[in-house]
């Protein structure tokens, strides 16, 4: 089972410290939370309650039941000072004290928060505590916490910690049977969400755990794309027409306006929630000089899995009705899987030069790195460092071949985005022409990296 080994890091390290810590944790439903709290709790003193949804006098009648069953103890009155009074490690040790899902109280009973900040302060449970205060809803945490706790509250937070996917490096660590090229076209799909890889099967290919895991009705990630939409959203009927859209090839505004009928104002206020939940995000150009050939910004699917969703299954949802899933993967998803999955492969080669850049292995040291998004063309990579000398990239996963003319292409792009390059990096997911090997070993700005690379 996999669970993200940087965030139980920053979790020991902060264990580690003397005196008492206030920690908050959060992230979207399967990242693993609870698995990562178990693996970090294991052959540590702790005391761990999940809230959940109940009034201020069931929920700390639950915490008691829980609290008198795990210390064996006979509590003398029902509130939250009682229970972190009553709390302990039973030696030196640092208690660890773990409330999951605390926004259910924290919403309803300013009691818990402020025998929080007590029990922080020493003045209830007098040994060394940790505090980890636990939830899946991150639109709660990032944007209503503060005015729900006291900003007093916010402040007296040692750390917030938010559980992020794996990225690309992470997923191939964590798939030692695939080849690269397999845990590129698993992480277009289903991204580094440590809850699908630990239900994905490295035994079998991609077709087969498509098919069990989010073809099949029974499967893990079948419905997994409308829960992460309605968790922290409403109106699933407007947002799931304006992700099919996006998914589609409509990434402007105008263009979601013409293809859905909505008004602008209201596909507006809509984008800000699917961002601010993250399963959006606004694209921006590379800045260049080329302007006037760049497109302002486009609108597209963050998450991947959602993405693939609503790009091969939400608009043939009918069909997965009356096929087979092995049918309707090969008359549905295997015909554009390779275009869906270039702007991945672009990421992964993104990851890949920071991965060198960070151990000094680029001609020259890159600040910031990007997309150029042209009217008429993109060029896939821009890297930049401090004095603006440029490295350039071009990502091929779909074509047989990098070659010449999609080079020829590529410096048609740089001239409308206006800029040059000291340096040219070409991924290709197979192999180069003739004439892009010899071009590369008569200038050698030019660097080849294919698979066996990667």
């Amino acid at each position: 089972m996999v669970v993200k080994t940087a965030v139980l890091k920053e979790l020991e390290t902060l264990y580690a410290k003397s005196g008492n810590q206030l920690c908050v944790l959060y992230g979207r439903p399967d990242l693993e939370k609870e698995l990562l709290l178990k693996t970090f709790l294991q052959n540590k003193k702790a005391f761990y309650y999940r809230a959940r949804y109940a009034s201020p006098e069931s929920q700390k009648q639950m915490m008691a039941e829980a609290l008198e069953e795990k210390l064996q103890v006979r509590l003398q009155k029902y509130d939250y000072e009682e229970y972190f009074n009553r709390i302990k490690s039973g030696g030196p040790e640092k208690l660890i004290l773990v409330i999951d899902e605390f926004s259910y109280i924290a919403k309803k009973d300013t009691d818990f928060i402020n025998a929080v900040l007590k029990l922080k302060a020493k003045k209830l449970y007098p040994g060394p505590v940790m505090i980890l205060l636990c939830s899946s809803v991150v639109s709660w945490v990032e944007k209503e916490m503060e005015n729900c706790i006291g900003t007093d509250a916010v402040k007296k937070i040692d750390q917030t910690i938010k559980l992020s996917n794996l990225n690309f490096l992470e997923v191939v660590r964590v798939l030692p049977d695939y080849p690269v090229s397999e845990c590129i076209r698993v992480y277009g799909v289903i991204g580094g969400v440590t809850g699908y890889i630990n239900h994905w099967n490295p035994k079998v290919d991609l077709k087969t755990n498509i098919c069990r895991q989010i073809l099949s009705r029974n499967g893990y990630m079948y419905n997994k794309a409308e829960n992460i939409i309605g968790a922290s959203l409403r109106e699933l009927s407007v947002y799931d027409t304006i992700l099919a859209c996006i998914a589609g090839g409509c990434d402007k505004l105008n263009d979601l306006y013409l293809k859905t009928g909505f008004s602008r104002a209201k596909i507006s206020v809509y984008m800000k929630n699917l961002a601010a939940s993250d399963i959006i995000e606004k694209a921006v150009s590379f800045e260049t000089g080329g302007w006037e050939n760049a497109k302002k910004g486009v609108y597209r699917i963050r998450d991947n899995y959602v993405n693939f969703w609503f790009r091969f299954i939400y608009p043939h949802l009918s069909a997965l009705y009356m096929m087979s899933a092995e049918e309707f993967y090969d008359t549905y998803i295997e015909p554009g899987l390779n275009t869906y999955l270039n702007r991945y492969f672009v990421g992964v080669c993104m990851e890949y030069l920071w991965l060198l850049n960070l151990t000094g292995k680029l001609p020259l040291h890159i600040k910031k790195m990007g997309t150029w998004i042209g009217k008429t063309g993109n060029i896939d990579i821009i890297a930049q460092n401090e004095v603006r000398e440029n490295l350039v990239g071009l990502c091929n996963w779909e074509k047989p071949q990098v070659t010449m003319e999609m080079c020829e292409e590529l410096f048609a792009n740089m001239k409308k985005a206006k800029i040059s390059a000291n340096y040219y990096f070409l991924f290709s997911a197979s192999t180069f022409e003739q004439a892009v090997v010899e071009m590369a070993e008569q200038d050698k700005r030019f660097v080849l990296i294919d698979m066996s690379e990667l």
